[in-house]
This record gives C-alpha cells, structure tokens and sequence, in this order.
C-alpha cells in the first residue's frame, strides 16, 4: 500500500528493469531512541522477506543518503530514482542533498506516499484551519481515495542479488538513548499493525464517536505508530473503516475527520511553516497574547528532570506523563492537558514548547511527526496546545492570554480522572 514503491515498480516495468528497494539508516533522527529504531527495524525486516518474495531486492544502507545512495546508483548503473515525501525539514534536506549529488542523467522523482491527497496537491499554501481545508480534501477524496493496485513478483530479475543484512549490525551501528526501552503492547510491521486495525473495527469503532475523549475507555484506533512509520497506510485504514459506514455513520466521520483531514492539516502546516516547531511559526495573535502574559507569575515551575520523571504537584498530569513514558502512547485527550500544563508550570513559552516537543519526541512512539507539532489525530499536537495553532482566540486570563485554557476541574467533568491516575500511579 505505497504509491511511491507501486510508481517505482510501474517505471521499471516500462523500462523491463529490475527494481531495487533502499533503505538508509541513519545513525540518530532528532530524540528518537531504541524505542523507536527498534520498532522501525523490526518492521523493516517484514519488509525485506516480502521483498525477496516479490523478487525485488531490498539494501539496508548504513549511513546518510547522501554519503551512501549516489554512490550505490552509480555503482549499480540505477536509471532513476523514486523517493517518498515528509514535510519536517531534516527529511526534505535529506532529500535534497540527494538530488545534489546524483549524475545528472539519472532522474529523481519524488511521490507523497503517505497523505492521501498529496500535500502540494491538496493546497498551495498554509491553511489557517480545519474548516479552510476541510473543503479542498473532500473535493478530492473521489480522485485520491482509490484501491492500491498490487506490487506484483517482478519478472526482471536484478543483475546483483541485495548483500544479506546483518540486523544486529545495524542495532549497533545507532548512536540513540538504549535506555528507553521498546513497549510490550505494540508488535511493530504491517501484520500487527493491519490486527490493530481489524480490532479497531471490530471492536472500538462503534464507541469511537462517543467515547474517544474518554482515556479510561478502549474506544482510539492506536494506529498512530504504524501510521507514523509506515507500516500501515492511512489509506488503507480509511478504505477499511469506511466498509462500515452504514453500521456507524457517526464514528467513520469522525475518524475520516481525524485520520484525513487532521492529520493532513498538520502536515500542510510543516510544509508551508518552516517555523513548525517554534513560538515563530504561531499566528500573530498567538504570539502576541504569549508575549504579554510571559511574565506573569506561575502557580508553578518545573524543570525537564520533574517533568520527564511525572514528579509534579497533579497526579493526573504525573499519570498522563507515565502513561507515555511506559507505553510509548499518551491518550489524545490527555495530550492537550499535558501540553497546556508544560506553559502553565516553566518559565516561557519557548521554553515550554521544547520540553513538550522533546518529552513527546522522545517517548512517543509517533513523536518527531506533523501531528505532534500540530496535529489533533493524536489530539493535542504541541503547538495547538500552547500556541493556539489551528484554533481560535478565547477569553483571556493569566499566563495563557488568549490560548485555549485546560484544568483539572474540566477534567473532572469530562472522566473518572482518579480512575486513571489510579492505573498509572507511580509504583
């Protein structure tokens, strides 16, 4: 289910070539740990068995594109050159410094495999929110939305076989954070990826619309790892869940809403902001209510280690905290008030936006992605959180300004709050 790999295929079969998969490791990526890489490389394995199986070798190179791709086209006389798209800024200089050293005769071609209408395609510019693309993605969902045709057994068998990959080399060749450890409940590739996603509709789908704020229920899809790394396609989940809309019209929209034009919301916002991730990149009025209440005196303040370690005064806040570090997913609803929290208790918001970006980043197993910037298919994304991206201005109060306000009491309201410090108290 990757239309950059089917266009790939489809370019050689043209041309009667053979097909080649490449995949560079990089020796670290922003805060990602062996959590992380451990449940990239355990679903990269699943990929390379089906590639053999489909007589398409896959190469595990070890480094940076840029220092190990043009000299493996080279070397292998590659014709042209197919990658997929993400709009954070080190993948796109990962890209072009690619682009830079290939032989000028070998074409480079670049597909968004994982938006179902590609970025560029779905609009020209910064969108300022949900209701400015909502319009634009559903016009053309009937073009995008389509059933993947198969990659087939390529019949052009390659000149040179793939080297076999030593897996534990790879693992040591990573200069990561080995102390935070990969989590139990998620069995990285598409096999269990594509199980959580028939459990989903299974069993979660009918409760999603009612019950997707609730973190003590089992209503969320969970998918967001698999989606992040690509173990499973946005696209194919939303092909799936949409077979029962007739069943539950309400939860398929409001998975459709998420999984589609959230989650494409966030990624135009780090393709046209290439202030994603900083108080720069906040609409004006954001910025603005920020600066004059940045002085304001804090109820509390916390360092990263109190933060990181869920030693605070709130013991929701300290389980929502926990729940990330040991499962590696926060509850979406409880993003958006661990995030608000992290301005209300430091000392600005610059400073509160890079202890959540790095805490996500690092524990998260979908960190370091649009949607964690900006994005609400995890719900609160950092910057919709603390600078009001996407969202609108309320009344004003102190150290928030105008930014949307979370609390404890509206918590409360909302769930069984002790219910779910209870399950996530510190040992």
């Amino acid at each position: 289910d990757n239309w950059a790999f089917l266009y790939a295929q489809r370019l050689a079969l043209k041309q009667e070539l053979p097909l080649h998969v490449c995949f560079c490791l990089v020796p670290k990526f922003l805060d990602a740990t062996i959590r992380h890489y451990g449940f990239m490389l355990r679903g990269l394995q699943e990929v390379a068995k089906e590639c053999t199986e489909l007589n398409i070798p896959f190469h595990l190179l070890l480094g940076y594109a840029k220092d190990v791709l043009p000299a493996f086209v080279v070397e292998h006389g590659v014709g042209g050159l197919v990658t997929d798209f993400c709009p954070l800024r080190l993948p796109r200089q990962w890209v072009e410094d690619v682009r830079q050293q290939l032989p000028d005769d070998v074409p480079f071609a670049q597909v968004d495999a994982h938006n179902i209408v590609p970025c560029w395609v779905a609009s020209p510019k910064q969108e300022y929110s949900a209701r400015t693309i909502r319009g634009k993605i559903h016009a053309q969902l009937p073009e995008f939305l389509t059933e993947f045709p198969p990659v087939i057994r390529h019949p052009y068998l390659p000149s040179c076989p793939a080297e076999p990959i030593a897996w534990e080399v790879c693992y040591s060749s990573l200069q990561v954070d080995r102390t935070v450890k990969e989590v139990e409940w998620a069995t990285p590739g598409t096999a269990a990826g594509l199980a959580v996603l028939q459990s989903f509709i299974m069993e979660r789908l009918k409760s999603f619309c009612s019950h997707r704020n609730d973190p003590n229920k089992a209503a969320l899809s969970n998918l967001s790892p698999w989606f992040h790394f690509g173990q499973v396609s946005t696209q194919r989940a939303i092909l799936e869940v949409q077979k029962h809309r007739g069943k539950y019209k309400e939860s398929v929209d409001a998975f459709v809403e998420e999984a589609v034009v959230r989650r494409e919301l966030a990624e135009n916002f780090c393709y046209y902001n290439e202030n994603y991730d900083s108080v720069q990149g906040a609409y004006d009025w954001a910025q603005t209510t920020l600066k004059l209440h940045a002085k304001d005196k804090r109820p509390f303040l916390y360092d990263l280690q109190e933060l990181e370690q869920g030693t605070t005064h709130d013991p929701l806040w300290n389980a929502a905290q926990l729940q990330m570090v040991q499962e590696g997913k926060m509850h979406g609803f409880l993003r958006m008030y661990w995030a608000k929290k992290i301005l209300e208790w430091t000392r600005s918001p610059e400073e509160a936006l890079r202890f959540a970006i790095y805490l996500n980043d690092r524990y998260e197993l979908d960190g370091r992605d649009p949607n964690g910037y900006v994005g609400k298919l995890q719900d609160g994304g950092c910057l919709w959180s603390i600078c009001g991206i996407h969202d609108q201005g309320w009344a004003e109060r102190a150290i928030f300004g105008k930014i949307r306000y979370m609390n404890y009491a509206g918590c409360k309201r909302k769930f069984d709050v002790g219910q779910f410090e209870r399950r996530y108290a510190p040992h």
